[in-house]
């Protein structure tokens, strides 16, 4: 029934957007390419999806499905636009004309040859960057760096560097080469802890199979430290059984355990130095909308009021719905989550727009509410569409400063 509705839809969509074509061009060859390509790239994307997913759900001939559909039909969508559009303007003057005119006949003037060559120019720009998005967007790794200032932060953490990653999403990848320059990337960083906040794969442990080797490099002098997103627990994809969901969830946190990282479930650790601490605080995930397992009670057990706390929860909802709010006071937050909708604009210091926006209120970089602060890393991989525009995948690099910003 799905497979029928988004052929109705992109049937629909198809016959008003070849309009600009045809009124450039009465060409049947062209026509024929036209939807000869339509075909070809619908019936695959149906093709692919009845297929055996494998372990990486989105990777391989299915993500590559996905990004061809989406870089046909949203240009599509924008010729459909102009040419609704027009008729919004042309079918109204018709009526009139035969109400009031001298002619008994509905006659609705032609379309004009400008739109239409205008409508055709600025569809090639999303189909275009779409298909950009997948043959260099996906991989285009950014490090972001930021400095917070903290005036209670203890005098021995001056200085102190965290790497945050997040969102890798390892059944997504097609390219070793580019994850192992990536993986350097973050060590290069030499940061003296790795964070990462949530979804390693997109459902299956046996995801991280091809990847476990590389992702164990990762190495700073305080350890690489984890949390769980929604994607780990394996709740989007079909399993035989309970038992096979609960043991596919057993297996990820070994392979955690395998790379040597310390994932946190709910738990605390006090990261030292000279005779002081600060603790870190690892929840599983929560989510508005989404698994809430996350404890933030039980995750702090042990954690005073005045220690000064670092928070790793994968979603920023939680944030916003119970972590600024509480009292305990955690005065930085490391979520994912939303990748930046792997999609939008971005003027460092200017201008800043993702349609995940609508959704999350916080869903990228770094935003400070009463005194506590949280950052939104991008996303280190992708989901579902295989690639990246404007949104790049980031490493984001945190400096704890001692004392108050500078003016």
């Amino acid at each position: 029934m799905r497979w029928f509705i988004l052929l109705a839809i992109y049937f629909i969509v198809d016959i008003y957007a070849f309009q600009a074509f045809r009124n450039l061009t009465k060409n049947n060859w062209i026509a024929v390419f036209y939807f000869l390509l339509s075909a070809i790239v619908v019936f695959n994307l149906i093709y692919q999806f009845n297929q055996e997913a494998g372990s990486g759900t989105f990777s391989g001939g299915r993500g590559l499905a996905i990004g061809f559909f989406l870089s046909l039909f949203v240009s599509k969508l924008v010729l459909v636009i102009f040419m609704l559009g027009e008729d919004i303007i042309r079918i109204p003057i018709g009526t009139v004309q035969r109400l009031f005119g001298s002619s008994e006949n509905l006659t609705i003037p032609s379309r004009r040859k400008f739109l239409s060559t205008l409508a055709l120019g600025l569809a090639v720009i999303p189909f275009a960057g779409l298909l950009y998005g997948m043959y260099k967007g996906k991989y285009n790794f950014r490090v972001l760096r930021y400095t917070l200032y903290f005036d209670d932060l203890p005098p021995n953490f001056d200085g102190y560097t965290i790497t945050q990653v997040s969102d890798i999403h390892s059944g997504s990848f097609d390219n070793h080469k580019k994850i192992a320059y990536a993986v350097d990337l973050v060590n290069e960083q030499e940061s003296d802890v790795i964070l990462f906040t949530g979804d390693l794969v997109n459902n299956k442990a046996t995801e991280m199979d091809t990847w476990k080797p590389l992702f164990s490099k990762l190495k700073a002098s305080d350890g690489v430290f984890s949390v769980l997103g929604n994607h780990d627990y394996g709740d989007y994809v079909q399993w035989e059984s309970d038992a096979e969901k609960r043991q596919n969830l057993e297996d990820l946190k070994k392979v955690h355990a395998d790379m040597g990282w310390d994932l946190m479930l709910n738990e605390n650790r006090f990261l030292q130095k000279k005779g002081e601490k600060i603790a870190l605080v690892g929840v599983e995930n929560w989510g508005a909308g989404f698994k809430q397992e996350g404890d933030l009670q039980k995750a702090s057990a042990g954690v005073s009021q005045e220690d000064f706390k670092i928070l790793m929860s994968h979603d920023p909802s939680h944030w916003e719905q119970e972590v600024k709010k509480d009292d305990h006071n955690y005065h930085l937050t490391l979520s994912g989550h939303t990748h930046g909708m792997q999609f939008g604009i971005e003027i460092p210091g200017w201008f800043k727009w993702s349609p995940v926006q609508y959704r999350y209120k916080h869903w990228a970089g770094i935003y400070e509410e009463m005194g506590r602060y949280i950052n939104v890393n991008r996303g280190f991989g992708f989901l579902a569409y295989p690639g990246r525009i404007g949104i790049w995948p980031e490493i984001s690099v945190i400096e704890l400063k001692k004392g108050s910003k500078p003016a």
